[in-house]
């Protein structure tokens, strides 16, 4: 038995490891030969301004009184450029934005070997490429693109970290900082002869990045009036430096400027998914090279944007996000991006017919090196027979073999799978059906000879059955804060610790005085929990940022989360209370609404499957029923009381699996980066730290997680059952759930459905191990497969990695809930044991 344990672990983290060589190897490729355009390019210089965090329709569309909040950007766009809608790739997120914009490429998985921060391989881009390129903007985007450029010629201008705080009075600082650094600079270079001969040079590249706007979206949402008032800056200090530039170089004409979001934001101030206020982002031209504006009588988009921003009548021009890097690099003459995969936009360009054919040929043959380079590689590491393009010939042959069987052989294999699976893997779909499927179990018992026997602990399932259904018909995304419910989520806490504390002082044991004073040290921090809670909001909503004091409580209570549980009774419902009682304390803090009766309710559930699982077990006679109240967690398990498998423990595998599922996608969809707010963290911190706010969202996602695996450990042990048992008939549900996603692989369709489908597939390797065909992932990484397949595949790895890094950690939660549930201390100094 150990031995096939071992080696199905052994397989199963071979197969872990062939997903991070399949999705996380970087798909860029290196040794192309430069390509440029052999024609006088229009402009000397490009300035580049990227207002982070910007939607299209909060530039372009009206205000209230019917004026535009952007003036000048508007005059612009009647009367001197072009513009359009620039369409941004998922994940929508700074960097790989500006990685779009600069270098022409979208998302490099291989970034999440640097926390998404930057990227592991050198790529080229329009900095590099330039003779020189001055930035100014935020720390966490201009080493980008200053470190992997070859040479010296690559500045950069950076305001301190700390200064992109979400709880600051007025981030609008961020850009005027930008502005007043930007002149300076050209200030000083009168009165610098080296300095100054530079900025005269040809092919030269100045880049504004203005982080004010993304940060008041996140801080105070778009529709506030600190986000809208942030963009009428940033307008106003555009006008400024384009009046400088002109002044400075004499209005030689010979100036491009481009003015454009890495990414758009939603209505409750978050990024990253596939929302149209996330992909929408404005792109407005003008100067040397740019077409004027052409008025126009009609134009054919689905949507309805042009009426609504009263520019029905100047042509618009969409383009997607990487197409920008061609059109930049075409306008000053330099050599397109080597990873570029932009299509050049030639009806942005005022320019001869021969100027945009030698342009779009030059990118067509930048683009072509890339697929040669690519080939070449795969085929030298490939053995020749399997260098060959994918045949669908094969999907073909494998459903006429299918056919070859009796069809009631077929009927009854499809059927079981169906029935077993199918709600399961549709949960993962459509969150609704975790509701049809909570509402079968609400039933369950009145199916079976559980209602004459245990009339209260059925009803009980029944009801937190049916009350837990209702999470998932609630919104993933877009809920405003309620701190309202998180009142309420504690005040019910603090009740039930009321009863607990009642229920101890009634005990007549010689440990009540170490019980009593852990509960009342959890009572203690869940009060200290709500404060912080409720003070943090209201000193946030005064602009006053987060008080150190909240912070401090607020990191103590996660630290001591773990450890004081184990200072409670190792009985069995004690101990799990105890459980309970730490993590809601630290799930309070990281709430902002309905989710925080999310793992109340669950647990409730959780309690009541321990005692119906008893209840079905002495039904069928497998053995005695044990009071729960003298039943304790042990560290040494006797392997002499463990019985062996019967049919109903599938029964009890399933259930695990719908719960583990169920306490993932019961307020959210993991699939979707957006279904976390970053107010869930201000409790903890609101100055911008990425790895930071990531693990404490994470550890907010695992806390119902870690109390489903606790009350299994409490499952086992009532019905002595081997948890390796269990473990086992988990993992081959796990693999078949596995193998039915990767079939349901779709290269068509919204990112959202592609992206879910593809990230699905792995979700479901998260309940024990990862198992997947190695013929599929074969043919997916087959020279021939459909590069658009591979591209969706590639496009969800910032929500792939969200799941993939808590894929191998399941079996270490595992050993976290033994840990919670065996492990005992002592108070008073006196030394830790193991109960037996």
């Amino acid at each position: 038995m150990l031995l096939f344990f071992t080696l199905g672990l052994l397989i199963h983290f071979v197969f872990f490891a062939s997903i991070f060589d399949i999705y996380f190897t970087s798909p860029l490729v290196h040794g192309m030969t430069p390509q440029f355009t052999p024609l006088p390019p229009p402009a000397r210089r490009l300035v580049l301004f990227v207002a982070d965090g910007l939607r299209a329709d909060a530039l372009y569309e009206l205000d209230e009184n019917g004026t535009s909040r952007a003036p000048f950007i508007r005059n612009i766009i009647m009367h001197e450029g072009s513009w359009g809608i620039s369409h941004t790739r998922v994940p929508t997120e700074s960097r790989p934005g500006h990685v779009a914009l600069i270098a022409g490429f979208y998302e490099d998985v291989s970034a999440v070997a640097k926390g998404w921060k930057e990227n592991p391989v050198e790529f080229d881009s329009l900095f590099n490429e330039s003779k020189y390129t001055w930035s100014w903007g935020s720390p966490d985007i201009l080493p980008m693109f200053a470190k992997g450029a070859s040479g010296d010629h690559v500045y950069t201008y950076s305001y301190d970290a700390k200064r992109e705080d979400f709880g600051a009075q007025d981030a609008t600082k961020l850009d005027t900082w930008v502005f007043d650094n930007v002149k300076d600079f050209f200030h000083h270079a009168r009165n610098n002869q080296s300095l100054f001969s530079k900025i005269n040079e040809e092919k030269i590249v100045f880049f504004l990045h203005l982080l004010g706007i993304d940060t008041n979206g996140h801080a105070h949402r778009p529709s506030s009036r600190d986000y809208k008032d942030n963009i009428k800056k940033v307008d106003d200090g555009v006008k400024e430096i384009v009046s400088m530039f002109n002044h400075f170089y004499g209005n030689d004409g010979k100036t491009t400027f481009i003015f454009t979001s890495d990414h758009g934001m939603t209505d409750w101030g978050s990024h990253g998914a596939g929302h149209p206020s996330e992909t929408l982002t404005p792109l407005v031209t003008w100067g040397a090279g740019i077409k004027y504006p052409q008025r126009v009588s009609a134009q054919q988009f689905d949507d309805a944007f042009l009426k609504e921003w009263r520019l029905e009548n100047w042509k618009r021009l969409d383009v997607n996000q990487a197409d920008i890097a061609p059109l930049m690099t075409s306008l000053i003459g330099v050599p397109f991006p080597l990873n570029s995969v932009g299509i050049l936009p030639v009806d942005y360009l005022n320019n001869t017919d021969l100027f945009k054919a030698e342009s779009m040929f030059t990118n067509a043959v930048q683009i072509l090196e890339q697929f040669k380079v690519k080939m070449t590689q795969k085929k030298e590491v490939t053995l020749p027979f399997l260098f060959t393009p994918f045949k669908f010939q094969v999907i073909q042959d494998l459903v006429a073999s299918v056919l070859t069987y009796p069809l009631s052989h077929f009927v009854g294999y499809l059927l079981a799978f169906t029935l077993g699976i199918e709600v399961l893997v549709l949960s993962f779909f459509y969150r609704y059906m975790l509701t049809a499927g909570l509402t079968a179990f609400a039933a369950w018992p009145f199916l079976t000879r559980l209602w004459t026997r245990a009339k209260m602990t059925s009803l009980s399932w029944t009801f937190f059955s049916l009350l837990l259904a209702v999470f998932p018909l609630m919104p993933v995304v877009g809920r405003k804060p309620d701190i309202s419910l998180v009142m309420g989520a504690g005040l019910l806490v603090l009740l039930l610790s009321l009863c607990v504390v009642t229920s101890l002082m009634k005990r007549k044991d010689s440990f009540i005085k170490e019980e009593l004073l852990v509960h009342l040290l959890q009572v203690l921090s869940t009060v200290l929990s709500m404060y912080v809670v409720y003070s943090t909001q209201s000193s946030l909503l005064r602009k006053q940022g987060l008080p150190l004091m909240n912070q401090i409580i607020s990191w103590a209570t996660l630290a001591s989360s773990l450890v004081v549980p184990l200072l409670s009774s190792p009985v069995l419902f004690q101990r799990l209370f105890s459980i309970l009682l730490s993590l809601m304390s630290t799930y309070l803090l990281l709430s902002t609404g309905y989710e925080a009766l999310f793992p109340l309710v669950l647990s409730f559930l959780m309690f009541v499957w321990i005692n119906i699982e008893q209840e079905t077990l002495q039904q069928s006679g497998v053995c005695c029923k044990q009071k729960l109240t003298s039943i304790q967690f042990s560290y040494n398990t006797d392997i002499t009381q463990f019985r062996q498998l019967y049919l109903d423990d599938i029964r009890r595998a399933f259930f695990l699996v719908f719960f583990l599922v169920t306490a993932f996608f019961g307020t959210g969809n993991i699939a979707s980066i957006n279904s976390f707010d970053l107010a869930s963290v201000y409790c903890f911190l609101t100055v911008f730290s990425p790895f930071m706010m990531g693990a404490l969202m994470m550890w907010k996602i695992l806390i119902p997680f870690v109390l489903v695996m606790c009350a299994f450990e409490a499952v086992q042990l009532t019905t002595q059952l081997s948890s390796k048992s269990l473990f086992l008939i988990v993992l081959v549900i796990s693999d078949i759930m596995a193998l039915h996603f990767f079939f349901l692989v779709k290269d068509y369709g919204s990112w959202l459905d592609i992206g879910t489908r593809q990230l699905l597939a792995c979700t479901a390797w998260l309940f024990m191990y990862i198992s997947a065909s190695p013929n599929r992932l074969w043919m997916l990484t087959d020279p021939g497969l459909d590069l658009n397949l591979l591209h969706a595949i590639r496009a969800c790895i910032s929500h792939y990695v969200i799941v993939m890094s808590m894929t191998i950690f399941l079996v270490f939660l595992n050993g976290l809930a033994q840990l919670l549930t065996t492990k005992k201390l002592r108070l008073c100094g006196k030394p830790k044991s193991h109960f037996m």
